[in-house]
């Protein structure tokens, strides 16, 4: 499927606004009140935003003006409008975490990456929506509503960074940084036909870190992921697992794959039976990687049920105990999907919440064993294309717990980076997402194959966003 695009100054490329800028072509303010023009008109439907304040948007772009006349440019992000999701902190910015209970903070510090986009002079246009807690693979919210795909409103966005996929898509600016604990950047890509980067473990510090989650950029392009990376992939001492420094050439994706040592994971081993035009699309790609040359053999399937239920079931104790500890009103206020899910860790012996924690270091060294041969791994980011927007995850209403994320969350939990990228679309117009994932802090080799795959897939492959 293919939708009708234009050249609207806020959906360009960041290369091609920061070369727009410098050839005097149009300023940062121009870019900022299109894509301030392209909000009000789309995003009553869409329900991108969790904060928006476009007077400041203005504020940030005419500062970002100003540097450029006086040729005092900060950098390749210098008024690129970007956005942030609701859970990276902003100083004297609402954060509620997608649900309405509770009432909201008011950091008085920004996130890392928040403090290095505004260090670049990114122009920060508002924060992401998300699901309660971040814990749906949709974007359906207790305080924001259904945020919805610009591709098509009745279909989900995904989540829990749905907000960000909704922006990329829409053309709300050119990058958008999102979190992923067990897929959140890489199932809206794929629900949106957009790049994702799951960079490796604190690769990008974060000021709330937890086992598992990483901040990533989400974009239409390989080479506006890239260059968020330049700016966010920094370390930082409030993230304990914060990499040590290093110079990596983040925009420099030329490579080839011939010679690369390549799995093709078709059955994780647990979670959704996988829709046949999903496997056809990646099966696809995979033969696209071995006519180049790589080296590409079917990896057998190294997760048990038993590990995807130890995942759930360790999430669910931990939101148990957040939502324990909230007043009888804020309890009603969440939405009841969470509710039910999260009640499935009440009560659970200490003993149990260990073997689960046991079970998942068991995962760990299971998919490391498996994918240490490879230089790369290709799978499919989700086992389904876009659901209905109203439900709260691929199944509805029903609770399969985490049986939707099951090729995701393995390398969040090992840290490695994946990425997803746009392989096809379904018979009915849906994208569907290629995993591309690496070994532990090979994230530069993750972007270049990416960026290999963007030049050579096949044009029906290629998404053209639906933006106006």
């Amino acid at each position: 499927m293919k939708a009708s695009t234009t050249t609207r100054l806020g959906a360009l490329a960041a290369a091609d606004i920061v070369a727009g800028y410098r050839e005097g072509a149009f300023t940062p303010v121009d870019v900022a009140r299109d894509v301030i023009d392209a909000v009000e008109a789309r995003n009553e439907e869409l329900n991108v935003f969790a904060s928006y304040a476009p007077a400041e948007v203005v504020a940030d772009a005419e500062a970002s003006a100003g540097r450029w006349a006086a040729g005092a440019e900060l950098g390749p992000l210098d008024g690129v409008p970007v956005t942030v999701k609701e859970n990276m902190h902003r100083r004297g910015v609402a954060y509620r975490s997608g649900t309405a209970a509770g009432t909201p903070e008011f950091p008085v510090s920004d996130n890392p990456a928040v403090e290095r986009l505004l260090e670049a002079g990114a122009v920060i246009v508002g924060s992401t929506t998300m699901p309660d807690w971040g814990m749906l693979s949709s974007g359906v919210s207790s305080l924001h509503g259904i945020t919805r795909s610009p591709w098509n409103p009745a279909w989900t966005v995904g989540g829990s960074s749905g907000g960000a996929g909704a922006a990329a898509a829409a053309g709300f600016g050119p990058i958008h940084i999102g979190s992923d604990i067990g897929g959140s950047v890489r199932l809206p890509a794929t629900w949106a036909g957009l790049v994702a980067l799951k960079p490796s473990d604190g690769r990008i510090p974060h000021d709330t870190p937890y086992f598992g989650r990483s901040l990533g950029p989400l974009g239409r392009t390989v080479a506006d992921v890239a260059l968020a990376m330049t700016a966010v992939a920094r370390p930082d001492w409030r993230d304990y697992t914060s990499l040590p420094a290093e110079d990596v050439p983040w925009t420099a994706l030329d490579g080839e794959v011939r010679g690369l040592r390549v799995a093709l994971q078709l059955d994780p081993g647990a979670g959704m039976a996988v829709d046949p035009e999903v496997t056809a699309s990646v099966r696809a790609a995979a033969d696209l990687f071995a006519s180049a040359g790589a080296e590409v053999v079917e990896l057998a399937p190294a997760l048990t049920p038993e590990m995807l239920d130890a995942v759930d079931l360790f999430w669910r104790v931990r939101f148990w105990n957040t939502y324990s500890k909230l007043s009888v009103a804020d309890r009603q206020r969440v939405l009841p999907f969470i509710v039910q899910w999260c009640s499935g860790g009440a009560d659970v012996a200490g003993r149990r919440v260990l073997e689960a924690y046991d079970t998942i270091q068991s995962m760990r060294a299971e998919t490391v064993a498996a994918t240490q041969p490879f230089d790369l791994v290709l799978s499919p980011v989700s086992p389904v294309a876009a659901f209905p927007a109203e439900w709260p995850m691929p199944f509805g209403d029903d609770d399969e717990g985490m049986a939707h994320i099951a090729y995701c969350v393995p390398y969040n939990m090992t840290g490695q980076p994946a990425s997803s990228i746009n392989s096809g679309f379904t018979r009915d117009g849906r994208t569907i997402g290629l995993q591309i994932a690496g070994r532990r802090h090979d994230d530069l080799g993750v972007l270049r194959a990416t960026a290999w795959f963007e030049s050579a897939r096949p044009e029906a492959a290629r998404p053209v966003f639906p933006i106006r």
